[in-house]
């Protein structure tokens, strides 16, 4: 199978829904398992790939999909095994008689059971009881049985998807550094202007705001004279996918905890996550600005401008068009050790996202709201 046959593969099976998938951690720690394993296969063939830098940055979000869905999967195992442990301990005296009606059942033969010392009608009574109880206590037994069994099962699920993680986080980080090295090896991107370094400095020593600095980059860059059609942009309203998988902050002018408002969208996403670019767009921009830090501005048409902040790293250069989909940059952080990634499984998701990216959708001189072009809304 081609990487392009395992991501199509693995994109399905994050968007096909799965019987139980939502509450049985087992079903969602198995789907992660394959998408992890999946990931792993198309990093080994994107070496071989057409276009590299495309295989690795579809591998590396398979990757950065299937770590998030089986840290899931670990936590809602070890909530359910807890869960099942405390009900263990609420119940266990009633256990215990359980089992000893069980022991006594099973060590005392069926007729010494059914005979009664009060003579015939006793035995018929107590016969009549037996059979009445029996069907609930086995009922009670078969129940303890299928939940230590479920507490078995929950355990060795734990035990062999720490070393799934482990493996996972080793091959994300491979995908990373070879997914730079293909962007330094890439050759024969269009490109629509060049870059005056000159005028570049100036515009930045200049500019205060991050509005004075968009409004002023059209005069910092040279038309190469090389004609490329980008599709219609507007069109695209409503429909684009989201450069980052995040969980939203805030929204479009929404007051911070300082009261500051800003005309964009801040999503928290975990460290190193790779971000693409939602549309065809030409790089205006890349590079540290104000105190956005690394900052990278596209073009997505003519008069729009999309502004992407709080990179700790940013791929291409000034003028060159970039494919949809394709990367701009990673986010910072560090990649978590492996103790800490398995640490954090027990716990409620979102503590770990802790970079944040600032998105911006400037018309003209004017901002709008990005969450309205986008399909999926952030979380």
């Amino acid at each position: 199978m081609s990487w392009r046959g395992l991501l199509l593969s693995i994109a399905l099976m994050l968007t096909a829904p799965i019987a139980g998938a939502d509450t049985d951690p087992a079903h969602l720690a198995k789907r992660a398992a394959q998408q992890l394993n999946m990931a792993a296969i198309a990093l080994r063939d994107a070496q071989q790939a057409s276009d590299r830098v495309a295989a690795l940055t579809q591998t590396i979000q398979a990757y950065e999909a299937g770590l998030v869905a089986m840290r899931e999967g670990m936590r809602r195992a070890a909530i359910r095994e807890q869960s099942l442990q405390l009900e263990f301990d609420a119940k266990r005296d009633e256990v215990s008689r359980l089992l000893g009606v069980l022991q006594s059942m099973e060590a005392t033969s069926a007729p010494l059971l059914l005979l009664h010392p009060s003579g015939p009608i006793g035995t018929a009574r107590s016969g009549m009881i037996l059979s009445e109880v029996t069907p609930a206590i086995q009922a009670q037994a078969q129940a303890l049985r299928g939940q230590l069994e479920e507490v078995a099962l929950l355990h060795s699920l734990q035990q062999s998807s720490a070393q799934i993680l482990v493996d996972g986080l080793r091959g994300v980080q491979d995908a990373r550094t070879k997914l730079s090295q293909a962007i330094s090896d890439r050759i024969g991107l269009p490109k629509r202007f060049t870059e005056d370094p000159v005028k570049t400095a100036n515009l930045l020593d200049s500019s205060e705001t991050l509005e004075g600095f968009a409004s002023g980059l059209t005069e910092i860059s040279e038309d190469t004279g090389q004609q490329i059609d980008l599709p219609d942009f507007e069109d695209a309203k409503g429909s684009l996918p989201l450069p980052v998988n995040g969980t939203l902050l805030r929204r479009y002018n929404e007051a911070d905890a300082a009261g500051v408002r800003r005309p964009g969208l801040l999503l928290a996403t975990r460290p190193l996550s790779i971000v693409t670019t939602p549309w065809p767009a030409t790089i205006r921009y890349r590079g540290p600005l104000l105190d956005y830090g690394n900052v990278i501005i596209l073009e997505p048409s003519s008069g729009y401008l999309l502004v992407l902040t709080g990179l700790n790293r940013v791929y291409g250069e000034i003028g060159e068009v970039l494919p949809a989909g394709g990367p701009v940059g990673l986010m910072g952080g560090n990649a978590p050790e492996n103790s800490d990634f398995l640490s954090l499984s027990g716990q409620q998701g979102g503590s770990e996202r802790t970079e944040t990216l600032y998105i911006e959708l400037r018309h003209g001189k004017k901002t709008v709201d990005p969450e309205q072009w986008f399909a999926q809304k952030p979380d």
